[in-house]
């Protein structure tokens, strides 16, 4: 139901614009439907095999790493214990890398990305943006060991970043900003914060919890400046990208036989990617003997239906999505009704948010940890502007062709400077949130749709269609934390009440000593 609720938005949307702007022939609808179909159905095993086999495993490596660096006694002398938390902290770096990259190669949304850029091989790609997280997973999980400010190391990485942006060619700045948003995806994202509670869950300080969140943020820095040093080291000349056609089908039969062509293909990719996790997976268990029999069988389920679910959505994204919304941007960019985009992309936009199940979980955390001072509704309601916001200002950039770095150099300015002003929580919560709301159908549907904007409206299409997901990652960094600015009174005022409230029942009655007990 969370996968059919996700897709069902997109699919009506383009029906209605196929009716109404760009006709498209019976075909081509058939293989978009049938395309959708696939994408509910890969996405629903895809998230339950996450779910199952992703987290555990998160929390758990994280768990075991911190107490590998724990291992030092005070009983030992000052050289071994010197030696074990050496050790443990070198045990960490490599664990952690290794992670960052088995993770991300299996990641779908940069599998999508990847095979958009025509001018560099894909496993390439894919390769660079996974060394970029490792990198940055590890400095992560030393931040929370080592007890670093967040807020501190985001403005020093995305200084550097800029700085780095100023000598990379045109054709790739885009691109590596992209590489950030779409690598924090329904893997990656789901196995960094689970990992990022374990590591944290060693630590018995007040300020445990808020360090545990901020991984996702750091990791989607560094595929920003891999992707930057690729393009200024690897042919930048020749930047180009994908074209997607739409199958030329007349019956019924043209269309299964299409997605059953694709289907070896999308499995092949798909062994790949999850071997070196399952590989990974099987070493650390021998080692650490950390699962127990029953988790286990579930881990393995849910690596089957992982298997599954990335088998079928890129079967459905690489046949029926990703050529369709290419059609859809190009006929509406080259018609009278062009300027039709805009509003266009911000109902696509809020209706994506609205529906992704991800953003679900950040809204309700967000209320527990506000103790309800930030209702799930206004959070939803406003992550949903801020998706819109950012979609009608990617196609007015596209449309009319204003070069990127004047949109994303002020933004994350603004939203660097927020992360002095809001509670410090609020921080970690909002950079991580950027990779929640660019979620699969940001790579499979509106970068192509972007694409086939670029090509109506005869824009250069690598400095322009790419793009689009790292406006839709940036948007939540100012929302977030700007609703953290707005209802941070209000929270502690809330707090206060509830104490109050608790501290009044207590002394209340005759009764009060027990009932102040049962209550706490």
């Amino acid at each position: 139901m969370e996968a059919f609720g996700s897709v069902l938005p997109i699919t009506l949307i383009v029906l209605i614009a196929s009716v109404v702007f760009v006709p498209m022939p019976a075909g081509t609808i058939l293989v978009f439907l049938a395309g959708s179909a696939l994408l509910i159905i890969g996405m629903g095993f895809f998230t339950m095999g996450a779910d199952m086999a992703m987290m555990p495993m998160g929390e758990g490596i994280g768990i075991q790493l911190t107490k590998v660096s724990a291992l030092s006694k005070p009983t030992q002398s000052a050289t071994v214990r010197s030696l074990l938390q050496a050790f443990g902290l070198f045990l960490i770096i490599i664990i952690s890398f290794i992670m960052g990259l088995v993770i991300t190669i299996a990641e779908p949304d940069l599998q999508v990305l990847s095979k958009q850029v025509a001018s560099i091989p894909s496993m390439v790609l894919v390769l660079t943006v996974g060394v970029g997280v490792g990198l940055f997973l590890v400095i992560a999980v030393l931040r929370i060991v080592l007890k670093i400010q967040l807020s501190v190391l985001l403005l020093f990485f995305y200084g550097v970043t800029f700085a780095i942006a100023y000598f990379t060619p045109n054709s790739f700045i885009a691109v590596a900003f992209d590489s950030g948003g779409v690598t924090t995806g329904p893997i990656t994202v789901p196995f960094i914060l689970a990992m990022g509670v374990g590591v944290a869950s060693i630590r018995s300080d007040k300020n445990s919890q808020d360090d545990s969140f901020g991984l996702v943020s750091l990791c989607s820095v560094g595929p920003i400046l891999a992707v930057m040093l690729l393009g200024i080291f690897y042919n930048p000349q020749g930047a180009s990208i994908e074209s997607n056609e739409v199958p030329d089908v007349a019956t019924s039969r043209d269309v299964i036989m299409g997605f059953a062509e694709q289907i070896p293909h999308s499995t092949n990719d798909v062994l790949r990617a999850l071997a070196a996790i399952v590989g990974f997976f099987i070493i650390f268990q021998i080692i650490s003997r950390r699962f127990k029999r029953h988790q286990i069988g579930r881990i393995i389920v849910g690596f089957v239906y992982t298997f599954i679910g990335l088998v079928v959505f890129l079967t459905g994204v690489d046949v029926g999505f990703i050529p369709v919304g290419q059609l859809l941007g190009s006929g509406m960019a080259s018609s009278p009704f062009k300027w039709v985009l805009v509003p266009l992309s911000m109902v696509i936009g809020y209706f994506i948010v609205s529906a992704e199940p991800a953003v679900h979980v950040l809204n309700k955390q967000v209320e527990e940890i506000s103790s309800g001072a930030i209702p799930q509704k206004v959070m939803n309601r406003g992550l949903a502007i801020g998706m819109a916001g950012a979609l009608a200002v990617t196609m007015v950039r596209i449309l009319v062709g204003i070069p990127i770095m004047y949109i994303l150099i002020p933004g994350y300015a603004f939203a660097l400077i927020l992360t002095f002003f809001v509670p410090k929580i609020f921080t970690g919560i909002a950079f991580d949130s950027g990779g929640v709301c660019s979620g699969p159908l940001t790579s499979t549907f509106l970068l192509p749709l972007a694409m086939g904007v670029c090509e109506g409206a005869g824009r250069e299409l690598m400095t322009n269609a790419f793009g689009i997901v790292a406006m839709v990652a940036m948007a939540p960094l100012i929302v977030v934390q700007f609703m953290g600015l707005v209802y941070g009174s209000r929270m502690k005022t809330h707090k206060q009440q509830t104490a109050t409230e608790i501290e009044n029942l207590a002394i209340g009655d005759a009764g009060t000593i027990i009932e102040f007990e049962e209550v706490y």
